[in-house]
């Protein structure tokens, strides 16, 4: 008892280091810049469609849209507030923000036609539907541009949420090193607490407010939070009882310190989980993966639909790069390559040659050289590529013929990367997963390093994606494609 006692003397006397204000800093200034930025958007997007709309010259008409827009605007800039666009917890990551940006324009020109309705005010349709998609155009600009600025900061070690992690040894470790793959949503652990040291932590805090109520006290969680200079606390692993969890959410309300929960569910994404209450308690349901039925028929629309658009866009290209290659050494325009595909059958993948025409015969001369991860063969200066064959397979020309295998039923426009039988052959029940959807021509691991990928990261990307496709994903991946190609980088 009398240890306990001066245990609790210390704590409530011991002087508290400051802690990292830089985080509050930083997002008060971003979302401050976001409110004047997204205001002066919304203002040009609405007077842009009515100047576009009536004429720069004022007539009797036109006056009154005047007021009509004041209006607008107004009303824009306090749905983007009340589907709170600007709130930390979204800003500079994933779908959720700009989400919420679009549903708050819908839902203002939503109101903007019930008011108008009401109260038989009959706004010009031409003046709405130009107003519409350029604020949402510019919004979402405005949010990506401000998006680049965060994750530079964060790539410089600027702007990154300090994490003092609860959880067993392991599990932290799992989560620091899932952070540390993905630096640019701004997450660093910088120290670590086993849940037994929380739980009597919780119980000193406990302690504290009892013998001193609303009185100013520092915990040991308190001192640790401060010492670290940590801005959140994320619990890793499920160790602690319900009234311990929500005990922690109240110490750390108390001292303005963030709390994240990581289920410890690896690569499993938002659309396969959906979030319930039963008995009061927060449930997490994580629905199968889906690989047939209605997403099959929106994923294969969207494939013969982009690959016609592809090939008939890019036909001058493809001509263009048939006769570079053919005038520079002999043999086939084209290289066919087996590959396997859904369900393990297998296919003649179409590409641009852009080796040697005996290129298959001298793998085994140059495995000894193979910098390759797992059962890849990779060299990143290759002898048997010829000189069109470096320039295309630096901007993934040689790929755009795999549309065509797109065409044909055999290849999606996003998928896992295209395996070689060899590599099938040493594939483990894990990796066999890959093989339930269509390869693709591009995929998470083109956009994440292309060749640069260990093959451990490449099976995991392949592997999210079987498990968690969304057309969404499909399109981010697609706009991602291109910034990766335009850039060059990871190719070889």
């Amino acid at each position: 008892m009398t240890s306990d006692v001066s245990f609790l003397e210390f704590h409530s006397t011991a002087p508290v280091p400051p802690r990292n204000s830089t985080l509050r800093t930083w997002q008060q200034g971003y979302v401050s810049w976001l409110r004047i930025s997204d205001a002066a958007v919304v203002a040009v997007a609405v007077f842009t469609s009515l100047l576009l709309r009536f004429g720069p010259a004022p007539e009797e008409s036109w006056t009154p849209y005047v007021a009509v827009s004041v209006l607008i605007v107004a009303g824009w800039l306090a749905c983007l507030a009340i589907f709170r666009s600007r709130t930390p917890s979204v800003l500079g990551v994933g779908t959720e923000e700009y989400r919420r940006v679009w549903t708050a324009t819908l839902t203002t020109f939503g109101c903007v036609a019930v008011v108008s309705s009401l109260l038989k005010f009959d706004i010009a349709r031409g003046y709405l539907a130009i107003a519409l998609p350029l604020g949402l155009v510019l919004l979402s600009v405005n949010r990506k541009l401000a998006r680049r600025y965060i994750v530079r900061k964060r790539r410089a070690g600027q702007f990154a949420n300090r994490v003092l992690a609860v959880g067993s040894p392991a599990a932290v470790r799992s989560f620091e090193s899932g952070l540390s793959r993905q630096s640019d949503y701004g997450y660093a652990v910088v120290d670590s607490r086993s849940p037994d040291e929380v739980r009597h932590d919780l119980g000193i805090a406990r302690a504290l407010a009892a013998s001193s109520p609303g009185g100013n006290r520092h915990s040991a969680l308190a001192l640790a939070v401060a010492a670290c200079r940590a801005d959140t606390v994320a619990l890793v692993s499920g160790d602690l009882t319900p009234d311990e969890f929500r005990d922690l959410s109240w110490e750390l309300e108390r001292l303005d310190v963030d709390l994240v929960v990581s289920p410890g569910m690896a690569d499993i994404s938002g659309p396969r989980l959906t979030f319930r209450t039963a008995g009061g308690l927060p449930i997490i349901h994580v629905d199968k993966p889906q690989y047939r039925g209605a997403k099959q028929f929106q994923k294969r629309a969207f494939d013969v639909c982009l690959a016609t658009l592809v090939l008939i866009a890019a036909s001058p290209v493809l001509i263009a790069t048939a006769i570079a290659i053919k005038l520079e050494s002999r043999g086939p325009v084209f290289y066919l390559a087996e590959r396997i595909g859904l369900d393990s059958k297998p296919f003649q993948m179409i590409k641009f040659r852009s080796m040697v025409h005996d290129a298959d015969t001298r793998i085994a001369e140059l495995s000894a050289l193979n910098e390759g991860h797992g059962v890849l063969f990779k060299l990143r200066q290759d002898p048997r590529v010829t000189r069109v064959g470096k320039f295309i397979r630096r901007y993934s020309i040689d790929e755009l013929p795999q549309f065509i295998n797109v065409l044909r039923g055999e290849m999606s426009v996003v998928g896992p990367r295209p395996p070689l039988r060899r590599e099938v052959d040493q594939y483990d029940g894990k990796v066999r997963r890959r093989l339930l959807v269509r390869p693709g021509i591009t995929g998470l691991w083109q956009i994440s390093g292309r060749s640069d990928l260990s093959w451990e990261d490449s099976v995991r990307l392949d592997l999210s994606y079987v498990e968690n496709w969304s057309m969404i994903a499909d399109l981010a991946i697609s706009v991602g494609t291109v910034r990766a190609v335009t850039r060059g980088t990871g190719a070889y």
